[in-house]
Order: structure tokens, then C-alpha cells, then sequence
């Protein structure tokens, strides 16, 4: 039997395993659209894409999804997933092309992270010319970070630059003299990260299913 090439979706705010109560909306998605939301999730993963469509649900940007599950053959599987990026360790890392930073903090269960967005990080400290995206970009020119992988639920290719105890701290201090108020009080909560993670997004641009809410 071939893929469906139109599903009727219903989602409604997921609620962490509780009954919820808000109301449910229906949406037909095409084929294309629930695969490009199901490996946003999953990863281009053949197996992992097929197990999510079987079960016929899945939980995307505080939304839970649920539809009619089908199965799919393997083939059918990679042929969907084909036009999907993939890693590409060749690409170089360009500053100016950042949109967001995450700042990780500690490692293993320990791991914490903060993402900045170039949007809310641009801006300064009022009586202070660098912005926290410029102590940002001034420690990416510097560290040259190394490719790390593609980000399908990013739409971008993540490079990574990890930073010692001391370098840490210096661009913690950095970005808490910088920051305006209301940047400044999630920073001051935040112990020196021990790494910085850029994303660049690809030229494809960033595309949601239609009928997907934004986080």
C-alpha cells in the first residue's frame, strides 16, 4: 500500500502526560509537511521516522500531534527522507552568519545550557557600546569553533567552541557587563560555561508544516 499523501492531524499544548483541556484542532497535512515535523524531532533517522509514523504521534515545540498511524517500507522511508540536509563538516564556520548561541554549562546529567538569540543578545547596556552578541562574536572570531553536526530541529549547522574554567568565566563577566536588566538577571543565575555552540542556518531557509504553531 503506498504512503498516504494527505493525513488528518489533531494537536493540541501537550501537557506532559496529564488529561489536558485544551482544545483540539484539526489540520490535514501532507506527507511532506507531517515528515518535515516528525524529523525535526527524530533526526533523518529511516527507522526512527518509520516508529513515529507507525505509532502515529509525537510531540513537537510544546505541541503533541496524533493522526492515524501507517506503516512504511525502509525504501519508501529513505526516498521521503532524501531531500533532507545532511552534516557537512566542510562548511566553514562564518561569524556574520550566526543567529543564535547556546551557552552550555557543566557536562554529562549535569548539562545545563542557555540559548541567545542574535535578536535578544544585540542588545546593550545603556551606558555601554558592546552588546553581549558582540562578546559573543569577538570569542568566535578569536576560537574558531569546529563543525559539530546539522540540526534538523535548528534548521542550522551547529560548531562548537569549548572553553577552559578561566576563559569561561572572563566571557561570563563580559556578558553580564554588557547585558541590559532583563538579559542580565538570567545571566547572573549561570555558572562560567564550558562551552559555546553557534548555529548557522542553511540557505534553504526555515519552513514549518503548515498548520504547525511556533514555539
Amino acid at each position: 500500500m503506498p504512503l498516504p499523501q494527505n493525513i488528518s492531524v489533531r494537536y493540541t499544548e501537550d501537557e506532559a502526560g496529564y488529561i489536558s483541556v485544551r482544545p483540539v484542532v484539526r489540520q490535514s497535512f501532507q506527507l511532506a509537511e507531517l515528515a518535515d515535523m516528525v524529523v525535526s524531532v527524530a533526526g533523518k533517522n529511516a527507522g526512527r521516522v518509520a516508529q513515529i509514523f507507525r505509532a502515529g504521534t509525537v510531540v513537537y515545540n510544546g505541541y503533541r500531534y496524533w493522526w492515524q498511524g501507517f506503516s512504511a517500507q525502509h525504501d519508501e522511508i529513505s526516498a521521503l527522507l532524501a531531500p533532507f540536509p545532511e552534516d557537512d563538516a566542510s562548511r566553514p564556520f562564518r561569524p556574520d552568519e550566526v543567529t543564535a548561541v547556546i551557552l552550555e554549562i557543566g557536562g554529562g546529567t549535569q548539562r545545563t545550557a542557555l540559548e541567545l538569540t542574535r535578536e535578544e543578545a544585540d542588545r546593550g547596556h545603556l551606558f555601554r557600546r558592546r552588546s553581549p552578541w558582540d562578546c559573543l562574536l569577538e570569542f568566535a572570531r578569536a576560537s574558531q569553533p569546529h563543525y559539530e553536526s546539522y540540526s534538523y530541529a535548528q534548521r542550522g549547522d551547529l560548531y562548537r567552541a569549548s572553553l577552559s574554567f578561566d576563559a569561561g568565566s572572563q566571557l561570563l563577566r563580559e556578558l553580564l557587563e554588557a547585558a541590559p536588566r532583563s538579559l542580565r538577571a538570567r545571566l547572573a543565575a549561570l555558572k562560567p560555561p564550558t562551552a559555546l555552540i553557534f548555529l548557522c542556518p542553511r540557505a534553504r531557509g526555515e519552513r514549518l508544516p503548515l498548520g504547525v504553531p511556533k514555539a
